[in-house]
């Protein structure tokens, strides 16, 4: 009776573990070993300043403000992420392992989509004050489809770390076998080469 107690509190421990987002604290906040005096600075975020004055980047980029980049974050249960989609440009499929994404467009539209674990792809058109949510850990991407117009859109996430893993660089450039990758997209090296030297990093 006991051992099966034991066993039973010890699952439902590890259930709690691994499908938790952030820990919960037992303090208002976490303040970093390397810093003793802290005051409104710790809890201010200026790396968007002028960002809205400025013009979009030639390539698809992503603005975090997360834990690593704002410290105050840790333990919060909070990030944030500013993603700017100049014309014709996507953010590759992609999950956050630790937290649920919901992105407001907040200029222009976007093209967007995610795929469920029965393989169901649901997808949609964005307009200028639309939400869309991104389930946790599923695959997701958002394209900027107008050939005229820039797009800007802000995520919040519910984690202070939310992790992103790329699809198409951790298949194809993490140092999987050719002949692992060929089977499993049933094609040959030279496909997968091809495929990973596009997505080699560039020096």
């Amino acid at each position: 009776m006991a051992s099966s107690l034991i066993n039973a509190v010890l699952f439902v421990t590890f259930i709690a573990v691994v499908t938790a987002s952030d820990p919960d604290i037992i303090t208002d906040f976490v303040v970093p070993a390397n810093l003793t005096n802290i005051d409104g600075d710790f809890f201010t975020f200026t790396a968007l300043r002028g960002f809205f004055d400025s013009d979009y980047p030639p390539n698809f980029k992503v603005t975090k403000a997360g834990m690593a980049e704002f410290p105050a974050l840790n333990g919060q249960s909070v990030s944030f992420a500013v993603l700017e989609y100049p014309l014709g440009t996507i953010n590759p499929p992609h999950i956050h392992p630790r937290s649920a994404e919901l992105l407001f467009v907040v200029d222009g539209s976007l093209e967007v989509g995610f795929v469920d674990t029965t393989n169901k792809l649901f997808t949609q058109t964005l307009q200028l004050g639309d939400m869309f949510v991104f389930p946790k850990g599923l695959v997701h991407y958002q394209s900027n489809a107008d050939p005229q117009n820039p797009a800007t859109a802000i995520s919040a996430f519910g984690s202070a770390n939310a992790g992103t893993v790329s699809v198409p660089t951790t298949v194809f450039a993490t140092g999987v076998d050719d002949n692992i990758l060929a089977k499993a997209f049933k094609t040959d090296v030279a496909t997968i080469q091809k495929l990973k030297a596009g997505l080699a990093v560039k020096a």
